[in-house]
């Protein structure tokens, strides 16, 4: 068994603005190697693997649609930003509104979103995450009477603007540990109250997850189960494309064939005893509102962030099962894991023997019958992408950016600014100039030159990477 690994190291810049440029070039670069196909090690049947998430809503990032102004003080300076609610546009159908969580962070225009547990991002070692999920339910637009609103905070009135701004702002405090100010004193004085208002709550559950999202087994019986957590009244069950063709079922414990489940739902995959050893997918979705509180984090390096209101939207996720007649018989699957800084890879193996694979240099073994997890250690911004192979034909592809600390914690960085704001980006000003970035910067095509320079230098590593690494055996 073999694992390839390609990673790129947060930069270090003498200039708050230098370390944002790193920042986004490596983010830029991800994409660059992705779709130059410069995927370290990986063959052919490692390129056939894809990306696994948690499941829930993936949206596209549309940009801020009710907002007011803030100013964040920082080193001395004052900068001027937008605030407000951005709003996504959900795969299948659907609308998010939601606030940021990475103040200093640009949102990358038409960036995709995948629902996220706050373990995975900056909020899961944030003590005050809890608080942030009480601003978004005891105010806009949870709290859409802005008369009851403004009455709560002392106030005397409150337009969509200012209480999106002032929502915003009281975030950002907690999220950030940022010293950010709303300009409208309405705004400034609903962002006091939700401060010191604010009380721990929960973090929210998955809108729609499969648990575990990989399994593994011997054909001539049923393998799993995949456990169903929801927040829908039902979800459809969709079997393997090929099922047609290879026989393989999706059942309950029973053994009867299900189209639909519930939360709490057990889904098995039924493997014919003659099915030549593979793998194959099912696929479970729904239509429900996502819970207000859950992350939405981008691999585009986006800005982070929180949701603050959902429509009846598609949400879905997928389970894959491997199976074979003897030998290993793995079931990998992976997640961000900001408490300790890196990615869980959690691999189970329910074979008669040892699967045993190269993570990083280090060589580890999980014996027949039993699971492990193993963790890689990464540094902040650092992309991944990266194939463990094994028996049989086994793929299995992880990748993506460790997004672990907003800007804020991770050095002070000042936020970017820029002369004219594009109110398709940006979210738009009110007529001046110096109105901080929230949206795609005009730095981008400096940005990609860089990153494309760095994809011909990162092609030349990879080649003496390659020649030095020894394949393992099966």
């Amino acid at each position: 068994m073999h694992l390839a690994f390609s990673g790129l190291s947060g930069t270090s810049a003498p200039s708050a603005r230098g370390r944002g440029a790193a920042r986004l070039a490596a983010a830029t670069l991800v994409s660059a190697l992705v779709a130059a196909g410069v995927l370290a090690g990986a063959g052919a049947a490692a390129a056939e693997g894809t990306p696994q998430n948690q499941g829930g809503a993936t949206a596209t990032i549309e940009g801020l649609k009710t907002y007011g102004e803030a100013v964040v003080h920082e080193d001395g300076s004052d900068l001027k930003v937008a605030a407000g609610l951005f709003e996504m546009s959900v795969e299948g159908g659907g609308t998010l509104q939601t606030y940021c969580v990475d103040i200093h962070n640009p949102t990358q225009k038409d960036a995709k979103y995948q629902e996220t547990p706050w373990s995975s991002t900056s909020l899961g070692t944030n003590k005050a995450a809890g608080k942030i999920r009480w601003i978004l339910q005891n105010s806009y637009p949870q709290v859409n009477d802005l008369a009851a609103l403004a009455g709560r905070a002392g106030v005397t009135g409150l337009t969509e603007q200012d209480a999106a701004a002032g929502t915003q702002v009281a975030i950002w405090r907690y999220s950030d540990g940022a010293h950010v100010d709303a300009v409208d004193p309405q705004a400034e004085k609903l962002a006091d109250y939700l401060e010191k208002s604010a009380r721990d709550l929960a973090e929210p559950k998955a809108s729609l997850t499969l648990d575990p999202p990989a399994v593994s087994g011997r054909p001539g019986g049923r393998v799993g189960p995949v456990t169903v957590h929801t927040n829908a009244h039902a979800v459809t069950v969709t079997p393997p494309a090929n099922a047609a063709i290879s026989g393989v079922r999706i059942v309950d414990g029973t053994g009867k064939v299900i189209t639909s489940a519930q939360d709490g739902s057990r889904l098995f995959f039924d493997i014919p005893g003659d099915a030549a050893d593979g793998t194959a997918e099912l696929t479970v979705q729904a239509s429900t509102t996502v819970p207000v509180g859950r992350a939405f984090a981008s691999e585009s390096r986006s800005q982070t962030q929180i949701l603050a209101g959902s429509s009846e939207s598609t949400v879905s996720a997928t389970a894959s099962a491997t199976w074979a007649e003897k030998g290993a018989i793995p079931a990998l699957s992976a997640r961000k894991n900001c408490a300790v800084g890196g990615v869980d890879i959690s691999a189970a193996n329910k074979g008669d023997k040892p699967f045993t694979f190269e993570l990083m240099g280090t060589e580890y073994s999980i014996p027949a019958g039993t699971s492990r997890t193993v963790t890689i250690p990464l540094q902040e911004d650092q992309a991944y992408d990266f194939t463990i192979t094994g028996p049989n034909g086994f793929a299995q592809r992880f990748s993506g950016v460790l997004d672990c600390k907003t800007q804020g914690s991770a050095g002070g960085e000042s936020t970017q600014t820029l002369s004219e704001p594009s109110p398709a980006s940006v979210g738009g000003t009110s007529g001046g100039t110096n109105l901080a970035a929230t949206g795609g910067t005009s730095a981008t095509p400096v940005i990609a030159g860089v990153a494309i320079a760095l994809v011909v230098i990162g092609g030349a590593a990879l080649v003496l990477l390659r020649k030095r690494e020894t394949p393992a055996g099966d």
